[in-house]
């Protein structure tokens, strides 16, 4: 009985594995590609002209989520430029939130307490244009 119930087992694992779907995620390192490729070799420079490009054509609150987990998933503190992209298309899409939530990414991605002020300082006329404060000043 239990040899025919470890035989059902093998067939049935046996199939699973003939599948596509499994011989495609079974597949060699090598062979498998990766579509994130082609952005390593980009200058910062590309990297902020791309992204102050893709925020200035923001049209809806999905599509400025989706690029700001994009812009912050580098390994770098977005520019000011793009920042203030950012901001404005927030502000476009009429999500407050967003804006805020934006100086919080900054604060997390810089390596201390003066290079945010920084970013606070140079953003200053935007902030006080656009009308948003950070979470510390809204004591939050």
């Amino acid at each position: 009985m239990l040899r025919a119930a470890l035989t059902g087992v093998v067939a049935r694992s046996t199939a699973i594995r003939a599948t596509p779907a499994f011989r495609a995620a079974a597949a060699p390192l090598a062979a498998r590609r990766f579509y994130s490729a082609g952005h390593e070799d980009e200058s910062f420079e590309s990297f902020t002209e791309r992204y102050v490009k893709f925020f200035d054509g923001v049209d809806d609150l999905f599509e400025l989520q989706r690029g700001l987990n994009n812009c912050f998933a580098y390994d770098l503190v977005p520019a000011p430029s793009v920042i203030e992209s950012a901001l404005r298309a927030s502000r476009r899409v009429n999500d407050y939130a967003t804006a805020v939530r934006i100086f919080e990414g900054v604060k997390e991605k810089v390596e201390n307490e003066g290079q945010y002020k920084q970013y606070l300082d140079e953003l200053a006329p935007v902030r006080e244009e656009l009308g948003i404060q950070t979470k510390e000043e809204l004591n939050l």
